[in-house]
């Protein structure tokens, strides 16, 4: 049925009936092949969060909360869960690749749903640039430990710790591009691969951090009291960052309504355990003074502990690896997320085209990394830090507020997984992703405003005219889909009069 405010394209809603029915959600995806089962995708999952944020963050977390590192990582984890009950019932839902944009669309309308790809772009975009230049200095403490040269700090640093374009970071994204327009099978079997030996690297890390374990360096536990755990829970949740990217992949998955719900949980509780085990091996083998703000800390810890340079070369290799595997990850995920705003027509039309012969977006992925690549070289790794982190702290509480709008309006919608304790945990959801934002920092909070000023411009002035919804009303809405006009109160009962 039509809307009956045409013009008013930002209250529009697009049901979700539509979202599974374009993307070919249940069948094929829409021009994209189904080829990772559960397994590929926990070590997608699993490639797309363990990286930069573990293996050059921990150090910057360290550095706020001292040896309380360990409840900050805790209570960033805590933050992760209640939202990732949430995407593990919309994933479940709604099993397209669109991830957060499409929820925000099927339930907040079309404007609200823009920002929030906007968003994104700070969460995918801009992390994988954070993580890139996390990559150089692990790729020179590698050299190092190999060859005993390194590249120069001018061309492998960020700016701000000595550096002028980081060589390194452009590099590995360019590298990431090149494999993901290969194809999607190709893609998964190199991120398995990596997320494997990565955790493995880990593993290790941590039986060599505690054969050297002193119960001595957990005190003073929180130097910084509350606000130093805050800060630094703020700073940890970057690491957690990528879970949400497991909801990308809806279109290019086996039984998705089943393993995407499945794998979100196993990741965010296979990583959890992990991080508080790194923190904790790191902290007690060397003193909190001594970790804090240093760069490549994890080869530091094991080169201080085995008195060689052999260990801490394991490590940077592990990191290597592991930063690249995320960086591979997070850049499919913003491929797919700019796929799904393409085919509504919000961005341009080039980043839907999927290349007959290797069933992948070639022309966007080559986009994205060349675009990305340059905040890469030359923006310093705490400024992309923050904005990542306050952009997806932004998000994941839409996503929260998303799953309480669906439960009113279609709670007709099939759905593998149901948020436990609703409505409360979305509730705390929304209510930890606030109270990380606030530790975030003033700056933050202008840079991140400023931001979303300029996408609601872009929306204005490109997405609100272009939209598909717009040009042809009555596409958003098919049988059993729920008009913008419609009560909420009353939408399953329109629905089913409908069908």
């Amino acid at each position: 049925m039509r809307s009956p405010f045409p013009g008013s394209s930002g209250l529009r809603i697009k049901s979700p009936d539509l979202l599974v029915a374009e993307s070919g959600a249940d069948l094929e995806g829409n021009g994209l092949k189904r080829s990772m089962g559960l397994f590929q995708l926990v070590c997608f999952g699993i490639g797309a969060i363990v990286g930069t944020g573990i293996f050059v963050g921990l150090s910057d977390t360290v550095a706020e909360a001292g040896p309380a590192v360990l409840v900050s990582f805790v209570l960033a984890a805590v933050t992760c869960v209640f939202t990732a009950f949430s995407f593990a019932e919309l994933g479940g839902a709604i099993p397209v690749s669109g991830s957060s944009y499409s929820y925000a669309y099927a339930t907040l309308g079309e404007r609200t749903a823009f920002l929030v790809g906007w968003c994104l772009l700070l969460e995918y975009g801009i992390s994988v640039s954070a993580v890139a230049v996390g990559w150089g200095q692990y790729l020179n403490e590698l050299l190092g430990s190999m060859t005993g040269w390194q590249l120069p700090a001018a061309l492998s640093n960020p700016p701000g710790d000595g550096g002028i374009v980081n060589l390194p970071a452009v590099v590995v994204m360019l590298l990431a591009a090149l494999l993901l327009v290969r194809g999607i099978r190709e893609s998964a079997r190199a991120t398995a691969a990596m997320a494997v030996l990565k955790l493995a690297i880990l593993v290790l890390f941590c039986a060599i951090g505690f054969s050297a374990f002193r119960a001595g360096h957990l005190t003073p536990f929180a130097p910084q009291s509350i606000a130093g755990i805050t800060s630094g829970a703020s700073v940890a949740f970057f690491s957690y960052i990528g879970f949400d990217a497991i909801t990308t992949a809806g279109e290019e998955v086996k039984n998705p309504r089943r393993n995407i719900p499945l794998a979100i949980l196993i990741c965010l509780g296979v990583v959890t355990a992990l991080y508080c085990l790194v923190a904790l091996a790191a902290i007690g083998a060397l003193s909190s003074d001594q970790v804090a703000g240093r760069p490549a800390a994890l080869s530091l810890i094991v080169n201080k502990v085995t008195h060689s340079t052999l260990g801490g070369g394991v490590i940077a290799f592990g990191a290597v690896v592991a930063i690249a595997s995320v960086v591979l990850a997070v850049m499919y995920g913003q491929t797919r997320i700019l796929m799904s705003m393409s085919r509504d027509g919000l961005i341009p039309r080039i980043f839907e085209r999927i290349s007959p012969r290797t069933a992948t977006p070639v022309a966007g992925t080559w986009i994205v990394a060349v675009l990305f690549a340059v905040p890469a070289a030359v923006v310093p790794l705490d400024v992309v830090m923050n904005l990542t982190t306050i952009g997806t702290l932004a998000v994941m509480a839409v996503v929260n507020v998303c799953v309480l709008v669906l439960r009113r309006t279609r709670p007709d919608l099939p759905r593998r997984f149901r948020v436990p304790l609703f409505p409360a945990s979305p509730l705390l959801g929304i209510a930890f992703c606030g109270y990380l934002i606030y530790g975030t920092g003033l700056a933050t909070w202008l840079q991140f405003a400023g931001f979303l000023v300029v996408g609601a411009l872009v929306y204005a002035c490109y997405g609100r005219r272009r939209s598909r919804l717009v040009q042809s009303p009555d596409a958003g809405e098919p049988a059993g889909a729920v008009s913008t006009a419609t009560d909420p109160a009353e939408a399953p009962a329109m629905a089913a009069r409908e069908g």
